[in-house]
């Protein structure tokens, strides 16, 4: 941030930028005092920011009216939240005490500014080699322990992150990497798990422009092409729908929306498939007042809607999604189907009611404005349940930094699937949950005293992953009681932690465990178990004891699994950090044999390993993580990895691109479909080898009922190599499509 002296036109952006957001406000403000807090708020933040600009060159005043704006139009907060984002910097960037704020606005807002003031000194307190990664969990801790205090305070922080991400464009790239891996990892889950669609939408493809931009940037460009194309199509899609509920006599609107351009990436890179077979790209949504048929529930109402449109178009019975009998764990709700145009394309159509629209748009602000009292108890919905489950993951003491950043990733990610009790009462458990895990959703005692379980009148281990509609019972014994490996495939930390306190007290037994575990794997390592070591371990898992004692229990109840061993010795003695990049042992040996290098963005060039999980070659987007002997491994710009390893790990970020002379062979991997014929596999194999010289590693083919799929694995010496190959075999008689495989 620079500070100088504002001219006329900075003044005038500021005042135009400000009427938008007071006529923004004036929707969610109840009165006049409403709107003068929000003026007052408005003229000490731009007085305390007076003269100072933003690395753009914009008045620095223009940033927190932006997330004021976001707070209130896209997220739906009122007068206290509007203040405190326009306050939210003042504290931290000035010489104003949270005590002013209070004795200006008053308690809430100095609580509100107080909460993101702490956010943002911690996320951006970075490049901490030796506390980077516990540094980052307690980031993502202190952001979540807000939930539990005043949830605006996380709302505010997501407006402000978008309003970042939008303006990203002026970060150095190196921050910009890490920004963009932590928004991915962090922020678009928590504003998902929050229901903030539009929110989480705008994030995601910020993500992508700049992650993936080739990728970006040909898929807008289609979707521009194909909405052309469309738009009459849609429009006559729409007619009839819209006569019909006419004549039922509902009062509604209907609204066309295209699928985003990370939506559309996302799914064709997890499914494999090209953009032609995007088959939902276009949704339509229809929004109906419940309220002109009172006799009727919502959810009957939407049905009945749901039988008028099927009545008119022939759906897909697979694509039937109900999120109105069972809402999502984000309290989203809808009725969802897929209807076949009379053009012949599949439009997602989805009906909502308008209260179910506003919660769909702008999430747990909504979803509380609904309720008559306000903020209420945890048994009112899914959202407010899990606010309370993150709580309980936080405070869990046996849970390290590391652990805890992976535990509330994967929570934040996590879906909800519904089974069924014996009587036929139904249960909502996470997905990838076992009968252990349900067993304990019951009750303690049926957890602890479980012996199996009896999964749809089948018989079948504590272990067994539940799907959705098994009916479950559970088999006990008496005589039962928990075990130590069961901590090895319970997945809710309801059912660790009762787990591990009954474990408690058999400590001695597990210490003694987890001390011979502990000196057979340093044995292995090479390492002796003496004093040096074990503190060293201690403070790497955030063991705060005189004595290794806890350290052995955590071992030896399986708190700890000793994966990343190597790491915390060899991050302490300074020496190669190889457990980041055990994978690459093999790999790492043979390309410095090669003398193969990459340039950063500095010219200095680097030993570099290829990172298996994204396989890059040169001309991809890349990101590099540089180990202590300075071998960098290059990954995906995009790839979950690399994404998940930035969030912890940014002081590692090292900017790259691709040396011009290197010559070397890459890997990669394409999914080929088509319709079988003979000779086609030769043709294939054939045009690879003779025709491209691109030499193959393997072949995977599989036909039936006349038509192939598989997938193919070459070496390559660019993307440009690649994108040629898969133009030529494309033009294969019988080839459907043959898309990259990047993950």
């Amino acid at each position: 941030m620079s500070k100088s002296v504002f001219t006329q036109q900075d003044h005038e952006v500021i005042a135009r930028d400000y009427a938008d957001l007071k006529e923004a406000a004036k929707k969610r403000c109840a009165d006049q005092s409403e709107m003068d807090i929000i003026q007052k708020a408005f003229d000490f933040a731009n007085e305390a920011h007076k003269g100072v600009r933003r690395r753009s060159g914009e008045p620095y005043i223009l940033h927190p009216i932006a997330v004021a704006k976001i707070v209130v139009s896209n997220i739906g907060l009122g007068c206290k939240s509007i203040a405190a984002a326009l306050l939210h910097d003042v504290v931290e960037d000035t010489d104003y005490t949270v005590d002013d704020i209070r004795n200006l606005f008053g308690e809430r807002i100095a609580i509100l500014v107080d909460g993101l003031t702490k956010i943002k000194t911690v996320l951006d307190n970075e490049d901490k080699k030796s506390r980077g990664a516990s540094l980052q969990a307690e980031n993502l801790k202190r952001i979540l322990l807000t939930l539990n205090d005043d949830v605006r305070v996380v709302l505010i922080k997501l407006a402000d992150r978008l309003h970042n991400c939008r303006t990203i464009e002026f970060m150095p790239e190196h921050k910009r990497d890490k920004i963009l891996s932590e928004t991915m990892f962090i922020f678009i889950p928590l504003a998902h798990r929050l229901g903030l669609y539009e929110v989480k939408s705008e994030m995601e493809d910020i993500w992508l422009r700049y992650k993936e931009p080739e990728a970006f940037n040909e898929i807008t460009e289609k979707i521009n092409r194909n909405i052309t194309d469309k738009e009459k199509e849609i429009d006559a899609f729409i007619e009839p729908i819209r006569k019909a509920l006419e004549k039922a006599g509902f009062e509604f609107e209907v609204k066309k929306r295209v699928k985003t351009p990370y939506s559309i990436w996302h799914k064709m890179v997890t499914k494999g498939v090209t953009f032609d077979e995007v088959y939902d790209l276009y949704a339509v949504r229809i929004i109906f007042n419940p309220e002109k048929s009172p006799n009727e529930s919502e959810r009957d109402q939407c049905y009945h809607v749901f039988s008028i449109i099927t009545d008119i178009y022939r759906y897909k019975p697979d694509r039937v999604r109900d999120w109105v009998k069972h809402p999502k764990n984000n309290g989203y709700e809808a009725l969802h189907c897929t209807l076949m145009s009379n053009t012949g394309i599949w439009v997602e159509v989805q009906i909502r009611t308008i209260r179910m629209n506003d919660i769909a748009e702008k999430g747990i602000a909504a979803h509380w404005a609904y309720k008559k009292d306000g903020f209420v108890g945890e048994d009112q919905s899914e959202m407010d349940r899990w606010i309370t489950k993150v709580k309980e993951i936080l405070v869990n003491p046996d849970v390290n930094a590391l652990d805890l950043l992976d535990i509330i990733h994967k929570d934040l990610n996590s879906t909800d699937i519904f089974v069924f009790t014996p009587k036929g009462d139904q249960k909502r458990i996470q997905k990838g949950a076992t009968a252990l895990d349900f067993a304990y959703m019951i009750h303690t005692e049926i957890g602890n005293k479980a012996i199996a379980a009896k999964v749809n009148m089948k018989l079948e281990p504590l272990s067994y992953v539940l799907k959705g509609g098994d009916q479950v019972e559970i088999i006990t014994a008496e005589t039962e009681s928990p075990k130590r490996e069961w901590l090895g495939f319970l997945q809710s930390n309801k059912a660790r932690n009762i787990v591990m306190d009954y474990l408690r007290g058999e400590r001695q037994e597990s210490i003694k465990l987890g001390k011979k575990l502990l000196e057979e794997q340093l044995e292995a390592l090479g390492y002796k178990s003496n004093e040096k070591t074990l503190r060293t371990l201690m403070g790497f898992y955030d063991i705060n004891e005189a004595k290794p004692d806890e350290l052995y229990f955590r071992i030896g109840v399986g708190i700890l699994k000793l994966h990343n061993l190597d790491e915390a010795l060899r991050r302490s003695e300074g020496e190669k950090n190889k457990q980041w990049f055990s994978w690459f042992k093999s790999k790492e040996k043979k390309d410095e044999d090669k003398g193969y290098t990459i340039l950063d963005s500095k010219g200095n060039s680097h030993k570099y390993v290829i990172a298996p999980c994204c396989n890059p070659i040169p001309g991809d987007s890349v990101v590099g993580f540089i180990s202590d002997n300075g071998v960098v491994t290059v990954h995906k710009k995009s790839c979950p990895e690399a994404n998940d390893f930035a969030a912890k790990h940014g002081d590692r970020i090292i900017l790259l691109h691709w040396d011009a002379n290197d010559s070397g062979s890459f890997i990669v991997q394409v999914s080929i479909k088509g319709l079988d014929r003979i000779g086609i596999i030769n043709d294939i194999t054939r045009y690879i080898s003779l025709v491209m010289s691109v030499n193959i590693r393997r072949i995977n083919i599989e036909t039936e009922a006349g038509v192939f799929e598989g997938s193919i694995d070459l070496y390559v010496h660019n993307r440009n190599d690649l994108e040629k190959l898969i133009r030529k075999l494309q033009k294969i008689e019988g080839i459907q499509s043959v898309v990259r495989n990047y993950l």
